[in-house]
């Protein structure tokens, strides 16, 4: 229960705004990074781990959405777990997964944006240093309030949207020009000792962490306005504008750029731009890619502050992390003990393997989420909500139950 004494978040996301969030959450820098590797995977055709991964969000998705419908507050996959288990240990586990996993890529997102700093700026830079600051920038912006953290959000996305835009273009230009190869499309290379089916399957995996992010947008359940009926909209179509994207992303990739060329390296979207446009100026990707990391920094830091919120709120967690700052009204308590932690992270965790661990968390995290759904169909509530085909939940709870996380 809320408490009394305590100023109310500030409602002030729109379904513009939301849009904008959960297509910036999805997007991330993952694509950036992950076209390389699922084309390790599955060869030519790496089109197809996205398409099924765009497939296996939306079932989560509907889970989600029923949910926050449902219970429009934050702390989101933590508060569903503790209304349909009452488990305290359980639903402190599933915060503690889902919090790990947003410092966990907003640290590591805040080192990436160090590197890309330095690149930028062809000169060497203190990496460390400069991350923690960007962190500072990050809490900052985040305290002085939801409506300056999502607008710099919509710049953010702009800019990451228009890199990932460049590179369908590019590929579009190069094939009507007769370059490019989309018969390497149908190919399947996959590793030695392992079956398509097999490398489909992992190479999937790693496509569904490229779609996760839409997650991270019911957090902010209680400074949307009207909930019930923005969210379903909204993050249907975030969902499947990212899709689209990243499918046309994908082939894009393998048709200029043989799929195991683009397996190597970590920029292997700057291979295809180079490969369909040799003239275009390749310093504005480490710019771009600079963009998408502050702001996959600034959404996971915004949404671990509300679910510290929310958990405080519901009395799971100690008081002191509800609290609201009066005048900005933002849960400043949580906005600086998650940077407190995400400082320790930067500066001392190996963000690579600690990464591959909460991955595999937050997997467990949407099996429960889908279980929690099918419990909680027996609390009704008063008003109207969105509810999901009984069969979703149920296929929802496949992919951490059969997935090799890599």
């Amino acid at each position: 229960m809320t408490t009394t004494t305590e100023p109310s978040l500030n409602r002030v996301i729109g379904p513009g705004l939301l849009l904008l969030f959960v297509i910036g959450d999805i997007l991330g820098t993952g694509v950036y990074a992950l076209t390389g590797k699922v084309a390790n995977q599955v060869g030519g055709a790496v089109w197809l781990p996205f398409l099924l991964a765009f497939v296996v969000a939306l079932l989560t998705a509907f889970s989600y959405l029923e949910l926050v419908t449902k219970y429009p507050r934050a702390a989101g996959a933590a508060l569903y777990t503790h209304k349909a288990f009452g488990l305290h240990f359980l639903t402190f586990m599933v915060a503690f997964a889902v919090m790990c996993s947003g410092l966990t890529s907003a640290s590591s997102a805040a080192k990436a944006f160090a590197g890309n700093f330095g690149s930028a700026l062809q000169a060497d830079v203190p990496t460390t240093l400069v991350a923690l600051a960007f962190m500072v920038l990050v809490a900052l912006v985040n305290f002085r309030g939801v409506g300056e953290s999502v607008k710099a959000n919509v710049v953010l996305t702009c800019v990451e949207l228009t890199g990932l835009l460049i590179v369908i273009g590019v590929g579009a230009l190069a094939l009507t020009g007769g370059k490019g190869d989309l018969s390497r499309l149908g190919d399947f290379n996959t590793p030695p000792g392992h079956s398509v089916i097999l490398s489909v399957t992992a190479g999937t995996a790693l496509a569904f962490f490229a779609m996760v992010g839409f997650e991270d947008s019911v957090n902010m359940a209680e400074e949307t306005r009207d909930p019930g009926r923005t969210f379903p909209k909204v993050m249907l179509t975030g969902i499947c504008v990212t899709g689209v994207i990243y499918v046309l992303v994908a082939i894009s990739s393998v048709a200029l750029v043989p799929p195991a060329e683009l397996g190597t390296g970590e920029t292997p979207l700057l291979k295809v731009v180079q490969a369909g446009a040799p003239g275009f100026p390749v310093s504005v990707f480490a710019w771009i890619t600079m963009f998408a990391v502050a702001n996959s920094a600034l959404i996971n830091m915004m949404m671990a502050s509300r679910l510290l919120y929310g958990m405080a709120n519901e009395g799971v967690l100690p008081r002191l992390l509800g609290r609201v700052h009066a005048s900005r009204r933002t849960p400043w308590v949580g906005i600086v003990f998650t940077t407190l932690v995400a400082f320790g992270l930067i500066w001392f965790a190996d963000l690579t393997a600690l990464g591959g661990t909460t991955a595999l968390l937050l997997l467990c995290v949407f099996t429960v989420v889908n279980v929690a759904v099918l419990v909680l169909r027996r609390d009704r509530v008063t008003h109207d909500h969105f509810r999901a085909p009984t069969v979703i939940p149920v296929l929802g709870r496949w992919p951490a139950r059969s997935w090799p996380v890599r």
